[in-house]
């Protein structure tokens, strides 16, 4: 009674207000007539907030986003099951779902007649140019009686997230090359001699599959043993972005760092399609989880929607210099690609670090001075990057991210880098 007296509206406080008036002025003047009159005025708010108080409502919902990921710009659906699981059926519903602002404003719905087993869906479309992780929800209900004189609030505790994603363009193959690497037990041998029954195995471990069991190995040794898997071996990508605070120009989805973030995306999405195992690291290196994890070109989609993924909540970093300990995993080598701000002279120790342990390094160099409104117009960056031994090309805000692209594939055949293998070709055992 006290949450529904405290739900009162302002037209219910009207009334209440006004029928204690006339009560107090009948008493004052004699009128029993107008004490009739404001009694019946002052109890109908309070009988109808004992209604809406002793009301017990079983609302249930379903709160569905399709699709979970998207893209900036594109919009996403969001679909609402209600059902009233109670017997008491339900004056007016006042439904409002919480969004954050970047997505639209807050929907709002009006139901009415709900009674026992009532069902309804509604839904509404939300939208963001802006990248990041968002909460959809919770919702609040008023419940409301038929005079307007009553609102109780209750709201669901159930969110549902929506991740968008920065955008990406879709770009030109160009000659590339990765360090082969394998990722199974271990890597193919070659078997001058020997036979068909020539199997490599190695002890049991817990887990292990017990199909892949060698008997006669087992039998020989006494001890379990099973066989090793022969791997595939395949090329690993690693893309770097610099998303230092201190290497980057403008604000929100204008600024030089989202463009980064795209171009990184872009790039990442375009060698998963073509068979690299692909990682993102920043700017801190494999310190800020789940940067440095390694997406098997095994499913190209769902590689690229777990760098997506990453990319959609990066942020700036106050860091004044590039950590490269992530290149401990690089002595073999491979393919980095470096989408890079504002380059000073401190950062030419990491760069040449990254150059010395890659068979291939290209970078992208942001303008950024551009996003500022003061454009170098030398490609400064870029010649600094190619005399440290990078492939690199210049983008500013107005040029296109597949031209320049090609413009790394131009500078590679100028410096004889012969096309890469495919990703996808395998060393098999010779036996």
């Amino acid at each position: 009674m006290r949450e529904a007296l405290a739900g009162l509206t302002v037209r219910g406080r009207a009334f209440l207000a006004a029928g204690i008036t006339a009560i107090v002025c009948a008493v004052l003047l004699g009128q029993p007539a107008l004490t009739r009159v404001g009694v019946l005025v002052a109890l109908l708010p309070l009988l109808t907030a004992l209604v809406i108080g002793r009301s017990r409502y079983k609302l249930a919902l379903v709160r569905t986003v399709t699709p979970q990921l998207v893209a900036a710009g594109q919009p996403a659906r969001v679909e609402l099951a209600l059902t009233n699981e109670g017997r008491t059926p339900s004056g007016v519903l006042l439904l409002e779902d919480h969004v954050p602002y970047v997505l639209g404003t807050r929907p709002r719905f009006v139901l009415d007649g709900i009674g026992h087993g009532w069902r309804r869906t509604v839904g509404y479309q939300v939208r963001s140019d802006v990248r990041g992780r968002f909460e959809i929800g919770p919702m609040t209900v008023r419940v409301g009686d038929p005079f307007g004189l009553v609102e109780l609030g209750r709201a669901f505790r159930m969110t549902v997230p929506l991740v968008v994603t920065p955008r990406t363009v879709d770009l030109p193959s160009i000659p590339v090359s990765g360090g082969w690497t394998g990722s199974g037990d271990n890597r193919p041998r070659a078997f001058a001699v020997g036979s068909a029954e020539d199997v490599t195995v190695r002890e049991y471990r817990q887990g292990d599959d017990l199909r892949r069991v060698h008997w006669p190995s087992s039998a020989r040794s006494g001890e379990l043993m099973v066989r090793r898997e022969e791997q595939p071996w395949q090329a690993r990508a690693t893309i770097l972005l610099d998303n230092r605070l201190t290497s980057h120009r403008g604000q929100g989805v204008a600024s030089s760092l989202e463009t980064a973030v795209s171009v990184a995306a872009s790039v990442a999405v375009h060698l998963g399609r073509r068979g690299f195992a692909v990682r993102l690291v920043t700017a801190g290196g494999e310190g800020d989880a789940p940067s440095g994890r390694w997406h098997q070109r095994g499913d190209a989609e769902l590689s690229a929607r777990a760098l997506l993924e990453q990319l959609a909540v990066v942020q700036h970093e106050q860091r004044s210099r590039l950590d490269t300990s992530w290149m401990g995993e690089q002595a073999a080598g491979g393919l980095v690609v470096a989408v890079l701000g504002s380059l000073d002279q401190g950062d030419a120790p990491a760069l040449r670090r990254v150059v010395h342990h890659t068979s291939a390094a290209l970078a992208v160099a942001l303008d950024v001075e551009a996003w500022a409104g003061r454009p170098d117009g030398t490609g400064g960056s870029a010649s600094y990057l190619a005399r440290s031994g990078w492939r690199a090309a210049t983008l500013g805000p107005r040029d296109r991210l597949a031209a320049v692209w090609q413009e790394l594939g131009r500078a590679g055949a100028r410096s004889g880098v012969a096309p890469a293998h495919e990703a996808d070709r395998s060393r098999t055992v010779v036996r």
